[in-house]
């Protein structure tokens, strides 16, 4: 049971930061590109990595080399990539709303890649009281309801590609190796594979660009927090809990958002934001199905206690 309340911590910390990312972006993207934020922020957490655990990562078997390039070109390049340019075609809100049904995917893909068991009826009835308190945030203020077809279709992909990154994430603990050791060979894929990118995007990097002190702060809590320490707690917790419950945590994205635009950019929280919130914060109870974790811990302590007799 500590193991499970560690993953979940982990899973927590992991959303509050990413939570909170999109301020530094907003201020970043003054002065940078999105494709010349994304390269500096994983090269940073790359190499801190790298000063976290120097020892280099024996992989036993060669095809399991393949596993962190996927890991890699779908949770780093792919993901980001078409979920940046899905928002220069529709509105953030309505991003923010799609890739939310990542938990579904990632439902989809363990039943389908790691044969996992298919989740309760509970699981279903807390995505979509979750999907609809998700919605009430993003257009609970201001904001109208305009449909995108291009870019909406793009947020649906990326919402695909990070539930298959978080599938092949659980496939590749499964191997036993250490977890920022992983997570590293991971990002040196996702670098690899943007490479192409930044010949086809608008990539130029001036030493001007780090001349304010607010970008360098920026960007280096995206390049340690969100990259490094992040995507090494996303790891670990969907190693402890599975790609499923841990993925159910996106849900919380879009109510860290909301509450940190309050305190910070001092926008209004609305009523009907307040209750997208509580509507959320219903869903990811139901979706983790905590009784089905209760009963298993039970079920285990049983059978430990019936070994001794």
């Amino acid at each position: 049971m500590n193991k499970t309340i560690h993953g979940h911590i982990a899973a927590f910390l992991t959303i509050l930061i990413w939570g909170t990312t999109f301020i530094s972006t907003k201020v970043l993207l003054r002065s940078f590109e999105p494709v010349e934020i994304l390269f500096i922020r994983f090269m940073i957490g790359y190499m801190a990595l790298w000063c976290v655990c120097p020892r280099r990562l024996n992989i036993r078997e060669r095809k399991q080399e393949w596993y962190f390039a996927a890991a890699g070109l779908c949770g780093v390049t792919l993901y980001y990539l078409f979920e940046n340019i899905a928002l220069t075609y529709t509105l953030a809100s309505n991003v923010g709303v799609i890739i939310s049904i990542a938990p579904f995917f990632t439902v989809i893909f363990s039943c389908l890649f790691l044969h996992d068991k298919r989740p309760k009826t509970r699981f279903f009835v807390g995505f979509l009281i979750a999907l609809t308190g998700i919605f009430l945030i993003s257009f609970g203020g201001d904001k109208d309801l305009q449909l995108n077809p291009m870019g909406d279709l793009l947020a649906v992909i990326a919402a695909m590609i990070w539930a298959a990154f978080s599938t092949i994430t659980k496939k590749i603990s499964g191997f036993g190796y250490n977890t920022i050791q992983t997570t590293r060979r991971t990002f040196f894929y996702g670098l690899i594979f943007m490479v192409p990118a930044l010949f086809l995007m608008d990539f130029h990097i001036e030493l001007m660009q780090f001349a304010s002190l607010k970008n360098v702060l920026n960007l280096l809590f995206l390049g340690f927090g969100a990259s490094a320490l992040c995507f090494v707690t996303w790891n670990l917790a969907v190693k402890i809990l599975g790609s499923v419950k841990t993925s159910v945590y996106i849900y919380m994205v879009p109510v860290i958002t909301a509450v940190t635009s309050a305190l910070i950019l001092h926008e209004k929280l609305t009523m009907t934001i307040i209750l997208g919130i509580v509507l959320t914060l219903i869903g990811l109870f139901l979706s983790e199905d905590r009784k089905t974790e209760k009963h298993t811990a039970k079920a285990k302590e049983y059978k430990v206690y019936a070994g001794t007799k």
